[in-house]
């Protein structure tokens, strides 16, 4: 089994939110306190990807020289636990994202004077701090993102409701209804409050959301050592629903976003990306490598390579 840091052993079924009595196993995935948030609906046609020619300037990290962005100054004059904008073409998903402030005590006028677990306050508010029935994006109150891309974690962990509307993470349904949604939108971009960052998806999949499960990925924020980080992909790997062929490898960082699947059962589903890599282009999967028995699987026969002559 993996061996874990820092670990958070919290139970209580799906359908609940945090309350003061201590964090629920739902409140720390962000499952929606409905039912029907669960109901896997009838998948929505894909939509055409554009046929108008794309710039793809080479991916790089580029610091920006005027420190905090426009955007990150103003909406940390909004929140101050905002530290991150997601974004994810042909989806609902463009959201900021506030870190968890941690276990909240009673008597902070900032958060309303309540009592409040880790990874429970941004369940039921939103990024305006007011009660919200959707809540907010939020990440894992030990993920660092900050502006020092060494100390940032190697695995960052969101947490969202899977809401019926489609707001919040409900629109990633798509990926697990129609597999070849991947294929139309296989990047997720998550900007710091300091720069810019490209992410291609390398793995969905539905895992229990239980503490006695071989798999908390909700534990596993600092993948700092080789045997850590293959042990977590290749669990992620054995559930997945489909095979991305997008390689991973000790050293990416990577994304992870979590959301309720099912209420009976207290699973969750999952997206696992890794940031772009030197010389791979965000909007184009060409350019992104695949794993060898991705590439093995796809090579052209000798009877197509004929036929495209």
């Amino acid at each position: 089994m993996i061996q874990v840091k820092s670990k958070v052993r919290l139970i209580a079924a799906c359908g609940a939110l945090a309350a003061a009595a201590g964090l629920s196993m739902a409140a720390f995935f962000g499952c929606s306190d409905k039912k029907e948030d669960n109901i896997v609906g009838k998948a929505e046609p894909v939509t055409e990807m554009t046929t108008e020619p794309t710039t793809l300037p080479t991916y790089d990290y580029v610091p920006s020289e005027k420190g905090m962005t426009e955007r990150a100054k103003m909406l940390i004059k909004q929140n101050k636990d905002v530290v991150a904008w997601i974004k994810i073409d042909q989806t609902k998903v463009d959201y900021p994202v506030v870190r968890d402030p941690g276990e909240i005590p009673a008597g902070l006028p900032y958060y309303g004077g309540e009592e409040y677990e880790v990874n429970s306050y941004y369940l039921e508010h939103g990024v305006d701090r007011e009660l919200h029935r959707e809540g907010a994006l939020f990440m894992d109150f030990r993920d660092d993102f900050g502006s020092v891309e060494e100390n940032q974690s190697e695995n960052i962990v969101i947490y969202g409701h899977n809401m019926a509307n489609n707001t919040m993470f409900g629109s990633i349904r798509r990926y697990r209804q129609d597999y070849d949604f991947f294929e139309a939108a296989p990047f997720i971009e998550l900007s710091s409050n300091y720069r810019d960052y490209d992410y291609v998806i390398c793995c969905c999949c539905i895992t229990s959301g239980h503490t006695y499960t071989d798999f908390g990925y909700w534990d596993m924020e600092e993948l700092d050592d080789e045997e850590t980080f293959n042990e977590y992909i290749n669990l992620a790997r054995g559930r997945q629903l489909f095979d991305t062929g997008v390689d991973v490898k000790y050293g990416d960082k990577l994304l992870t976003l979590s959301t309720c699947y099912a209420d009976e059962d207290n699973s969750r589903f999952i997206i696992i990306a890794r940031r772009l890599r030197d010389g791979e282009k965000s909007g184009s999967l060409d350019t992104i490598e695949r794993t060898e028995e991705y590439k093995k699987a796809h090579q052209p026969t000798e009877a197509s390579t004929e036929a495209a002559q």
